[in-house]
C-alpha cells in the first residue's frame, strides 16, 4: 500500500475528504469545532466547585458536557444538511408569537400543568417543562432574530397582509397603510414588547437583546431616525418604570437589583468586609457581593501572560459560576493572554467572515438573518469579556460565552444558530467561488519570458 492510499484512509485523510466535499463555509465550521473542544477541556477544569456542590465529580460533568456537545454536533450538521431557507423564513414569521407566549407564562407566573413559571435566583426566568429547566431568554434571543428577518424582508418586499387588510376593510384604520405605521405594528412594537417583558425577569438581558434587535434593525436598513424614536420610547418607558420603583409600585421588580449592580462600588464593599465581623450579616452580604467580580478580575491578574497551566486555577474555588458567566476569566487564569488572544481571534474571525458571508447572499433575508446571528453569537462573546473586565457601567450579571461556557440550554441554542448560519452559507459560498475563480491573480507568470507581471495596476 502506498503512502498515499495510507493517509486516505486514516483519519487525517478521512478528515480531508469530509472538508473537500463540504458546501458550506469551512471558517464557521472550524470556529464552531474549536469554541466546542474549547469547551469541553474548559468545563472539566473549571467545575470543582459544582462537582462538590452537586456531590459529584469533574469527570461525570465533562462526560454530561460531551453528551451536549455531541447533541451540539448533532444539531448543527442537521440543519447544515437539511435545512432549507424556506423553511427558516416560513418559520421565522412565528417567531415573535411564540416569544409573546412563553415570556407571558413568565410575567404572569402562569402554571399550565405540563408546562409552568419557575424561578432562579429569585427571579422567574425559566420554565419547568415536565419537570425539566428551560431558560427562556436563550430561546427568544434566536426566536426574535429570526422574527425580525422576516419582519425586515417581507416590509421591503411590501408583503405584510393582515393590517394592510384590516385598513381597507375601514376608512378609519386607512392610516394603517402607510409604511410608519406597519414598521411600528411589525418591528418597533415586538422589539420594545419583549424587551419590557424580558426586563420583568432580567434588566440585563433586556439590555442586552432590546441592543442586538435594535442593531439589527439598523443593518438591516431601516431609517436611523426611527430607531431614535423606538430608543426614545424605550428610555422613556425605562424612566417611568424607575420613578413608579421609587414611588413603591414596583418594590418587587428587578429594577433594585440593576440599580445596585450598575452603581455597586466594589471599594466600599471591600471596606465593609474588612470592617465587619468575620461570619457576621454584614460580612457575609459584603463577600457576597465580591465574590464573583473581584474574583474574576483576580483570575484575569493572576493570569498573566502565560497563565498558570491547564487545571492550575485557584479561582474556580471561589467564584460561584465561573464555569459559566465567568469563563472567559477563568480560561485567562489557566492559559493567560495566549487564551485570551485565542478566543478574541476566534469570535473576530467569525464577524468578519460571517460580514462576507452576508455579502455574498443573494437574497436579502439571507442577509439580514446571517447578520443577525452573527451579531447574536459576537455581541454575546464580547458583554460576557466586558463583565469578566468589570468594563465600567457594565452590569455585572450573566451572559454565557457561546458555544464554550456550562449550561445546556445556551449550548443547545447556539448549536441552532451555528446550524443556520451553515445552512445559508452554502448558497453564498458558491457565489463566492464563482467570484474567485473569476478574479485575476495579483501577480500573473509569463511562461513565454519567464518574468512575473503585476495585474494590480
Amino acid at each position: 500500500m502506498s503512502e498515499e492510499e495510507k493517509t486516505r484512509g486514516s483519519f487525517v485523510g478521512h478528515l480531508t475528504s469530509f472538508m473537500d466535499r463540504f458546501s458550506g463555509d469551512k471558517v464557521i465550521l472550524l470556529i464552531a469545532l474549536f469554541l466546542m473542544l474549547i469547551s469541553v477541556i474548559s468545563v472539566f477544569s473549571s467545575t470543582p466547585r459544582l462537582a462538590n456542590d452537586m456531590r459529584s465529580d469533574r469527570v461525570s460533568i465533562m462526560v454530561d458536557q460531551l453528551k451536549v456537545v455531541a447533541v451540539g454536533f448533532v444539531i448543527i450538521f442537521s440543519f447544515y444538511y437539511f435545512g432549507k431557507v424556506e423553511w427558516y423564513r416560513k418559520l421565522s414569521q412565528f417567531g415573535f408569537m411564540l416569544s409573546f407566549g412563553i415570556l407571558a407564562i413568565l410575567v404572569l407566573n402562569l402554571n399550565l400543568g405540563f408546562v409552568r413559571a419557575g424561578e432562579i435566583n429569585g427571579a422567574r426566568r425559566i420554565l419547568l417543562v415536565a419537570g425539566k429547566q428551560v431558560h427562556v431568554y436563550e430561546f427568544v434571543k434566536l426566536f426574535m432574530i429570526m422574527y425580525l428577518g422576516w419582519a425586515l424582508d417581507t416590509f421591503k418586499n411590501g408583503n405584510f397582509k393582515w393590517i394592510p387588510l384590516l385598513a381597507s376593510h375601514s376608512s378609519r384604520l386607512s392610516f394603517l397603510q402607510k409604511d410608519i405605521w406597519q414598521k411600528v405594528i411589525y418591528i418597533y412594537l415586538p422589539i420594545l414588547l419583549t424587551t419590557l417583558m424580558v426586563m420583568m425577569g432580567s434588566n440585563s438581558s433586556a439590555l442586552f437583546m432590546g441592543a442586538i434587535m435594535v442593531l439589527m434593525v439598523l443593518v438591516g436598513g431601516i431609517d436611523w431616525r426611527d430607531i431614535g424614536y423606538v430608543v426614545a420610547v424605550g428610555i422613556l418607558g425605562v424612566g417611568l418604570m424607575f420613578g413608579a420603583y421609587k414611588a413603591g409600585w414596583l418594590k418587587e421588580s428587578r429594577i433594585g437589583t440593576a440599580i445596585g449592580r450598575i452603581t455597586q462600588d466594589d471599594d466600599a464593599t471591600m471596606q465593609q468586609l474588612l470592617n465587619s465581623k468575620r461570619e457576621s450579616l454584614e460580612w457575609r452580604q459584603a463577600r457576597a457581593k465580591l465574590d464573583q467580580p473581584v474574583g474574576a478580575l483576580l483570575a484575569i491578574k493572576e493570569g498573566g501572560f502565560f497563565g498558570k497551566g491547564i487545571g492550575n486555577s485557584t479561582q474556580k474555588y471561589q467564584v460561584p459560576v465561573i464555569f459559566g458567566d465567568y469563563m472567559f476569566s477563568f480560561i485567562v487564569e489557566e492559559t493567560g493572554l495566549w487564551g485570551a488572544t485565542i478566543l478574541l481571534i476566534l469570535y473576530f474571525s467569525l464577524l468578519a467572515r460571517g460580514t462576507m458571508v452576508a455579502k455574498e447572499c443573494d437574497r436579502y433575508y439571507d442577509k439580514v438573518i446571517m447578520t443577525g446571528l452573527i451579531i447574536l453569537v459576537t455581541g454575546q462573546a464580547f458583554m460576557h469579556m466586558a463583565v469578566n473586565v468589570h468594563l465600567p457601567l457594565v452590569p455585572q450579571t450573566g451572559q454565557t460565552l457561546p458555544l464554550v461556557s456550562h449550561g445546556t440550554n445556551a449550548f443547545l441554542v447556539f448549536s441552532v444558530v451555528f446550524g443556520i448560519l451553515l445552512s445559508i452559507s452554502k448558497d453564498a459560498r458558491e457565489n463566492m467561488a464563482r467570484r474567485e475563480a473569476e478574479a485575476a491573480p495579483l501577480i500573473e507568470h509569463n511562461p513565454e519570458t519567464n518574468w512575473t507581471q503585476d495585474t494590480t495596476v
